[in-house]
């Protein structure tokens, strides 16, 4: 009858062929008088000869755990695309992962390329604008009832001082109103 060589034999239980040739050396194979390897009564002798403390454990793949933090990103990043997002707590699969990092890199790169045309602009510099050009339209506003008061004064018959008064009471009335609103710029 024909058995295994030792090729066939390693595969079979998962060794190196060294590993096989020291357990043939060691006479812990059984084998026909070709010189082959009886698989079955092989197995047999070297679960009884081998010392269990001495075998190697097969190593498991070392998995970090995702963080949620990364998982729920993935989902809101599939949903902005109108992709199948995963139900939740029901893991997120390799290829929705990839398909969601795929999009955040193509974003990445047309923000980039905004930047470099000058259509996007540091968010320190646009908060700064802002706050110059609000400033500007505050001033504008304050010195308005100078300006204006003496031509509404005519035109009412009013006299100019008292309507001059009346209008900055309410142009100040109103720009307090307007400062205590804050704008979130998350």
């Amino acid at each position: 009858m024909q058995g295994m060589s030792e090729r066939q034999y390693a595969a079979h239980v998962g060794l190196s062929r060294g590993a096989i040739q020291k357990a043939k050396t060691a006479e812990r194979l059984v084998l026909f008088a070709d010189g082959s390897i009886n698989a079955a009564a092989s197995d047999v002798r070297r679960a009884e000869t081998t010392d269990p403390s001495k075998t190697r454990k097969p190593t498991e793949p070392k998995m970090k755990p995702v963080p949620e933090a990364a998982v729920a990103a993935v989902g809101d990043t599939l949903r902005e695309q109108g992709l199948a997002v995963p139900a939740v707590g029901g893991g997120t699969t390799y290829l929705q992962a990839k398909t969601a990092n795929e999009v955040l890199k193509a974003q990445e790169r047309r923000i980039r390329l905004q930047k470099l045309k000058g259509e996007l602009i540091e968010r320190a510099r646009a908060l700064s604008l802002v706050f110059r050009l609000a400033r500007e339209v505050r001033d504008a506003w304050v010195n308005w009832p100078a300006r204006s008061s003496a031509l509404m004064a005519a035109e009412l018959g009013v006299e100019p001082a008292a309507m001059q008064k009346a209008l900055e009471k309410h142009v100040r009335a109103h720009l307090d109103e307007l400062a205590e609103v804050r704008p979130d710029f998350r």
